[in-house]
């Protein structure tokens, strides 16, 4: 598999169809109860599984331009929209960006949405946003710094990214033992679906391909990139046995100077 445009182009439908089965929480779209508690100002986002962002890491939202990067679904971008924020969407999976225009068609909200790779944000000039929002999503392609690189291109001077993502530790372990419960050691970081499985195995099991990063390019990337890593926090995954054991996800923020 072309390790660039065949991977971006797999996972997009592979995320659409996650659309049309209804099957994956990440695809629901937030409730017209959620969008009218944000527009009092009761309102939360994650960036992760389970744990809501703290409010402090959020400048104040009334008008604020923020790039939900890779980031389709109908949660995030919606709530925030309709807490006061100027919000873009951008996102590989088409059915994804639907799910934003259904909530914004729905409850009256305004919200650009943009189809694209999120490696390449040339769509945007530079400084052209406030606050990037990626929550855990960087696991659907093989190369991260590229991202790092280009949410600091399209951020102003004094912006924040706030970005989550896999503790590349769960990716050590063989799949089918861990949804048993037994954490049976077998994959090295990087990790690739793709070299593990197979394509034709992924398709079979209609299921994107994830890969697992080091924290040397998940968080050096970050400073790398130019920013500057001011907080960060831990969050598990539900349900699963290695959650007992060490958290499964990490949220940064981090600020351009």
């Amino acid at each position: 598999m072309d390790s660039n445009n065949d991977i971006r182009s797999y996972n997009r439908e592979a995320w659409d169809n996650q659309v049309r089965s209804g099957k994956n929480p990440w695809t629901v779209p937030v409730s017209p109860e959620v969008i009218a508690n944000a527009r009092k100002g009761d309102w939360s986002v994650v960036l992760t599984e389970n744990k809501p962002v703290p409010q402090k890491w959020f400048p104040p939202i009334q008008g604020l331009k923020i790039l939900g990067l890779a980031c389709g679904g109908g949660q995030q971008g919606p709530t925030l929209a309709a807490a006061g924020a100027d919000v873009t969407i951008f996102d590989n999976s088409p059915a994804q960006l639907d799910r934003d225009r259904e909530v914004a068609d729905r409850d009256g909200l305004n919200i650009r949405t943009v189809e694209g790779d999120m490696r390449d944000l040339s769509v945007f000039a530079d400084e052209s946003f406030d606050l990037v929002f990626h929550p855990v999503s960087n696991l659907f392609i093989h190369e991260i710094r590229p991202v790092w690189k280009e949410a600091y291109r399209v951020l102003r001077h004094g912006g924040t990214l706030l970005s989550g993502f896999m503790n590349p530790l769960f990716y050590i372990f063989n799949w089918e033992d861990l949804d048993n419960g037994i954490l049976n050691v077998q994959n090295k970081i990087p990790y690739s679906d793709i070299e593990t499985y197979g394509l034709e195995r992924l398709k079979a099991e209609d299921r994107p391909a994830e890969f697992g990063h080091s924290f040397t390019d998940q968080l050096t990337g970050q400073m790398d990139a130019g920013f500057h890593l001011i907080d960060l926090y831990e969050d598990a995954h539900s349900g699963m046995k290695i959650s007992e054991y060490i958290s499964t996800y990490m949220a940064t923020r981090a600020l351009k100077p």
